[in-house]
């Protein structure tokens, strides 16, 4: 049950940083589970495949034994709580925060270019 014990830990320490540790709620906003959603699939997808050819395997003694696509529970856990820190600790360094339709004020601009001296002009 260590593997269990591993993916609840990752799934509280990520919820726990996104609650409190940065304050940004991403389980609170649609485009996080979107975007989960996506990441999720492909997971099991991958996961399934792994361990059901088998590439992967675990001792039978470390996890809860419940699967999803030949894959442990647990692996769903630790994607989740992976997928969570990732995105939390991106947008708490500031990026993604853009408004999705921001006025052309609001936009980010490319510094103007240095301009060359021109040889003939002398």
């Amino acid at each position: 049950m260590i593997y269990t014990l591993g993916s609840v830990l990752a799934i509280l320490i990520s919820l726990a940083i996104d609650r409190w540790g940065t304050r940004k709620r991403l389980i609170l906003r649609l485009d996080f589970w979107v975007a989960y959603a996506i990441i999720v699939f492909f997971q099991l997808l991958m996961n399934g495949f792994l361990t059901g050819i088998p590439v992967v395997t675990y001792n039978p003694d470390v996890i809860i034994g419940l699967r999803i696509v030949y894959a442990p529970i647990e692996d769903l856990g630790f994607g989740f709580g992976l997928v969570l820190l990732v995105l939390t600790v991106w947008t708490r360094l500031g990026h993604g925060e853009t408004p999705r339709f921001a006025a052309p004020s609001q936009r980010a601009t490319l510094p103007a270019a240095p301009s060359i001296p021109d040889d003939d002009a002398q």
